[in-house]
């Protein structure tokens, strides 16, 4: 691991501790994970919001300022939004994608929940989901949490990643190691 993406989680880990040990405390959970969710659909969604929390071009004031804005638009709990407004503070945004991820693992940490990252070549369907998550949990042993993405470059099949398991059942991974084998015959 590079030293910055190491300082980066390090910063992150610590404000994700703190804040999901307040929330925790203050009994909002469930508002947190609301929260974390908000977030990363705007940090998906707006190219102008991740270019607010890396962009060195932007003041602290600046950051601040429309942090706090972001915040209430979004409606965000005072934790959180305090913490946004810390972090523009103290220049530290850049790691909120991080923090982010630290919070979504403690939440579910909490509630005996796993986290599967599913790549397939096309959306699946509620149904297939919820198939996919009962098949996981049957060989986990804890509840799944299904974070989909579609990549049409699989052509079929499925990539899942649990933990430190992944199973690749993609053409385009089946299409890949038969050129290897082809390549070693020839």
């Amino acid at each position: 691991m590079s030293e910055p993406v190491s300082i980066s989680q390090g910063i992150a880990a610590r404000y994700a501790t703190a804040v999901f040990e307040l929330s925790k405390e203050d009994k909002k959970l469930k508002q947190l994970e609301a929260d974390v969710d908000t977030l990363d659909a705007a940090l998906k969604d707006s190219a102008d919001f991740r270019d607010l929390i890396s962009s060195p071009l932007y003041s602290r004031e600046q950051q601040a300022g429309a942090i706090e804005a972001i915040a209430d638009k979004m409606k965000l709990t005072p934790t959180i939004a305090n913490t946004l407004s810390l972090m523009a503070n103290k220049r530290r945004l850049f790691v909120l994608p991080q923090l982010l991820g630290a919070l979504r693992g403690l939440i579910a940490d909490e509630k005996g929940e796993v986290t599967a990252d599913v790549t397939a070549a096309k959306a699946l369907t509620k149904a297939q989901q919820d198939k996919l998550a009962k098949s996981l949990k049957a060989s986990v042993g804890k509840d799944v949490k299904i974070n989909m993405a579609v990549d049409e470059s699989l052509i079929g099949g499925l990539i899942v990643k649990v933990g430190s398991k992944m199973i690749d059942t993609s053409i385009r991974s089946k299409l890949s190691s038969l050129q290897n084998s082809m390549k070693e015959v020839g």
